[in-house]
């Protein structure tokens, strides 16, 4: 009788255990983060499964409002996280006034340094809430600038970073961008296209409309040489369909876009003129994977392959996905995947 009651006991802590340890978490919130409140989004089927922050691009493209079909099956093996970073999304709606001139532009500066601080100040808090040791770190495009900077300050928060649509140096990114466009267009024989390139002349500019314009023709060229991402990706969650959502989502990308580049009419100054990566960062104390777009002409691999080869770290890898260009597709998110879970594993199958 005594066995049996021995076996029924373990029985019910294996139990216990089990379900401890399957703890699934879908938690969408504001949290004071840098002295404001920020919006983050944290999914897993485990909580106590390795954590992925996902650093978003634009400065104000966030991710959180969208349905799970781009990264759903990660829930499995990671816990995932979205942030919508000071500017961006529900955390600038948040904190916006009800109506924004101007002088709010000029009087309410976004950079890297402040940014970086807040990145930071995120990872601590999910350390200490999802009882991790470290958490794996993603970053595209913009959010290469705002990731690299957070692994240089704060290694010892990080398994590995993760880049993707890696900068370098913004002038010499869309620098090149402008050359390698304006060869596309002349080749294609796109008078409209040409036109304007000739009118806006090689960057820099003062005027962040200008940057969006050439950025207009980057895109398009892109599209033409990549293989897109499924349509269903963008479909947004129905929680954010709706005015209120798309407006702070809308303007948010605005004021992010404007801090970026830069608007030299109201005397704001990009706040990455003076970020070059081949200067400052070079060495890193955790493992760096960059994964690049085989045609990416904004973030093009004949600007920051040079400055990976530079890079010292423990471990690190360089890799190029065919048909695609600055953005996801299905090639680029079933690579990341491979490269978070050898983050963790050490082990990754299919290298290039």
């Amino acid at each position: 009788m005594k066995n049996e009651a021995y076996i029924i006991l373990f029985l019910l802590l294996s139990t216990t255990v089990s379900i401890a340890q399957n703890t699934p978490i879908n938690e969408s919130k504001f949290i004071s983060i840098g002295g404001i409140e920020q919006w983050i989004t944290i999914q897993g089927k485990d909580r106590s499964k390795p954590v992925v922050l996902f650093i978003h691009g634009g400065p104000g493209s966030t991710m959180s409002q969208y349905d799970d079909t781009m990264y759903g099956e990660w829930k499995n093996d990671f816990v995932l996280v979205n942030w919508d970073q000071r500017g961006a999304g529900r955390t600038y709606g948040r904190n916006v006034p009800p109506t924004v001139d101007e002088a709010y532009f000029i009087e309410n500066p976004l950079t890297v340094k402040q940014m970086t601080k807040d990145g930071i100040e995120l990872v601590q808090y999910l350390i200490q809430y999802l009882n991790q040791e470290k958490i794996i770190l993603v970053g595209t495009s913009w959010g290469s600038v705002l990731g690299t900077e957070m692994a240089l300050s704060n290694p010892e928060h990080f398994y590995a970073y993760v880049g993707h649509a890696q900068f370098v140096n913004f002038s010499k990114n869309i620098g090149h961008a402008y050359q390698a466009t304006y060869k596309m267009v002349k080749n294609s024989n796109d008078l409209e296209s040409i036109e304007k390139l000739e009118s806006l002349g090689k960057p820099p500019y003062t005027s962040a409309k200008d940057y969006g314009q050439l950025l207009r023709i980057v895109k398009k060229y892109e599209r033409k040489n990549s293989t897109p991402p499924p349509a269903t990706w963008f479909k947004l969650a129905s929680e954010y369909d709706n005015e209120k959502d798309g407006a702070h989502r809308y303007d948010g990308d605005d004021y992010s876009f404007v801090h970026f580049v830069g608007h030299g009419i109201l005397g704001i100054e990009s706040m990455v003129s003076d970020i070059d990566f081949n200067k400052s960062g070079t060495e890193f104390k955790i493992p760096v994977y960059l994964i690049q777009g085989e045609n990416d002409i904004l973030t093009a691999m004949e600007v920051n392959k040079p400055y990976f080869d530079k890079i010292v770290a423990p471990d690190k890898a360089y890799f190029v996905i065919p048909d695609a260009g600055h953005g996801h597709n299905q090639a680029v998110v079933e690579k990341q995947y491979q490269v978070v879970k050898m983050s963790i594993t050490g082990k990754l199958n299919d290298q290039n």
